[in-house]
């Protein structure tokens, strides 16, 4: 009899539900909501207004999505609810909240609703960045070695420096919270009724290390004398690697999903990292880029090496008996979007409207019939900062060499390029530290629906690239991970690598490099380099300095 898991994916904006047949792989059901809170970076659902960089969500949305999709996907499958053997989720990361020791919320309490922090800081709330800063700082003063791991800099996306933003802009709040605990923990504490945290989000997320822990005691008190305590009292020592059982579904749970109490529910993962055994990637030397709003890339090696700029370096932080190491962009989709939402005259969506097409597959049908350079365009892929290899949220966009004869599929073309060049700074940061990249994977919609995106990455990269199979890529690899839960005694598997190798998925089409391209692409790179290295890297701080200047007047406007 067939056995199936369910994978829930939590990405930025919706959550997804994916039932998976254990033994074949075949995708059975989906289901997406969308968050009706969405991104608060503006207000609260009161209306109090947000400051610059804020970026929040309300933890509702996410039990919505549980409520919502599973009945959903049971039902559109017509299965047994009681063939359904295990859960699996992923979140994006570091989305962080504070919560009661029962787990409650501090935004669900009447006294905490008209308060900012007490909702859910998602990984994009950059408005910690001078706590980020300061750390930094203080880490390199004291040679912190642990901060090699995570590529020399810790950012705004992590948890501690939002941690301390609550501590120093509203103490009551900080006191107020019993924990501090990543939303990917947090469901899973829901589902099951236990508080467990996960090595994922706690390695990369957290500045845990498998081997040595968290930062010394001393380390978080040169920060504030206050935090000398914050792991013991605000987040936890109670960790268990992926693959790991967090907890059974509760009976209070199971009856408001339509699923059978007990079931066991996987530990959760990062919603990047769990695409790589989905994509059937379970060796060195394979980079994954999963490409959304942001684009996030894994590898996998079996020595723990630094990169300046990696976003870290995690044993068995993707797969079991591997470091995993990841890299990112923080702005790739979002890059696309805004320009389509702020830049693209009336008569192209005239046109576009004509002919049936939405703005971006207009776009790339213009773009497409460019020849490398063509356009006399180079772009910097920093409309939301840097996550690779600078590490520098308050670095921002730039485009070079428009004319009055600039055309939007020109600029349109150039922000693509960009994000490709951004991508190959990260392949050859790897490279230049021994570390391999001999094959690259892409996944997600744009790497499923882009083919002229896909080719100028195999062309700036001068890589073939195959493509991940699954439309949900990120649901998937966690009903791959919830099978490892359940165990083959359960109808599940007892590695990730097995249940990878059934379950995972890869498309038939390779992107090849085009010779004649790929030379042209190399002497833009080396245009992109020498701009990406002299405004990113301190020679001309122009930006940061604008970036102040907007600062000082919008403050004074509040």
């Amino acid at each position: 009899m067939a056995k199936y898991a369910i994978g829930i994916d939590y990405g930025t904006l919706s959550g997804r539900a994916l039932l998976v047949n254990v033994k074949t792989g075949e995708e059975l059901s989906s289901a997406v909501l969308d968050y009706s809170h969405a991104v608060m970076d503006d207000k609260l659902p009161s209306g109090k207004k947000l400051g610059i960089d804020w970026a929040l969500q309300h933890p509702q949305d996410y039990l919505d999505v549980l409520i919502d999709t599973i009945p959903k996907i049971l039902k559109q499958s017509n299965i047994d609810k009681e063939d359904v053997i295990a859960i699996g989720t992923d979140f994006t990361a570091c989305t962080i909240l504070p919560a009661k020791k029962d787990g409650t919320p501090l935004c669900f309490l009447d006294e905490y609703k008209d308060e900012p922090h007490a909702y859910v800081k998602l990984w994009k709330h950059h408005a910690a960045q001078s706590h980020a800063n300061k750390l930094n700082e203080i880490a390199k003063e004291r040679k912190e070695e642990w901060l090699n791991n995570y590529g020399g800099k810790i950012s705004s996306e992590w948890a501690i420096p939002k941690i301390w933003q609550v501590l120093d802009e509203a103490p009551h709040i900080y006191e107020a919270a019993d924990t501090f605990v990543e939303a990917a923990d947090w469901i899973t504490w829901q589902l099951t009724g236990e508080e467990c945290r996960g090595s994922c989000t706690a390695g990369y997320k957290e500045m845990w290390n498998k081997r040595t822990g968290y930062p010394s005691k001393d380390f978080f008190k040169s920060l504030d004398k206050r935090l000398e305590n914050v792991v013991e009292d605000k987040l936890s020592v109670n960790i268990k690697p992926m693959g790991d059982c967090a907890g059974f579904l509760t009976a209070d749970m199971a009856a408001k999903l339509g699923l059978k109490a007990g079931i066991p529910v996987a530990v959760p993962i990062i919603d990047a990292h769990v695409f790589v055994p989905a994509a059937k990637i379970a060796s060195v030397g394979k980079m994954l880029a999963i490409m959304g709003t942001s684009t996030c890339h894994m590898l996998l090696g079996k020595k723990e090496k630094q990169v300046v700029g990696m976003c870290g370096v995690v044993e068995d932080g993707i797969l079991p008996g591997f470091f995993g190491y990841e890299a990112g962009q923080a702005c790739v989709g979002d890059h696309f979007s805004w320009f389509i939402d702020n830049c693209v005259p009336e008569s192209y969506k005239k046109d576009a409207d004509r002919k049936g097409l939405n703005m971006h597959k207009y776009l790339r049908e213009k773009a497409e019939v460019l020849k490398p350079g063509e356009s006399g365009l180079i772009a910097l892929d920093w409309w939301n900062g840097n996550r690779s290899c600078l590490v520098d949220v308050d670095l921002t966009g730039l485009m070079l060499g428009m004319t009055l004869l600039t055309k939007p599929e020109e600029i349109y073309r150039a922000l693509i390029e960009a994000t490709a060049f951004g991508t190959r700074v990260i392949v050859e940061a790897f490279r230049e530290n021994n570390i391999p990249v001999n094959e690259f994977y892409a996944a997600g919609g744009i790497a499923k629906k882009d083919p002229m995106t896909m080719q100028i990455y195999a062309d700036i990269l001068n890589m073939p690239i195959k493509i991940a199979g699954s439309d949900q890529g990120g649901a998937l690899g966690s009903a791959i991970f919830a099978s490892v839960a359940a165990g083959s005694e359960n109808g599940g598997y007892d590695s990730v690598i097995e249940a990878a190798s059934v379950m995972g998925k890869l498309l038939d089409i390779v992107y090849l490099p085009i010779k004649e391209n790929a030379e042209i692409y190399d002497k833009l790179y080396k245009e992109y380099k020498t701009l990406h290295d002299y405004f990113g890297k301190g020679e001309n701080d122009v930006m940061k300095r604008l970036k102040n200047i907007k600062l000082d007047i919008v403050s004074e406007e509040r």
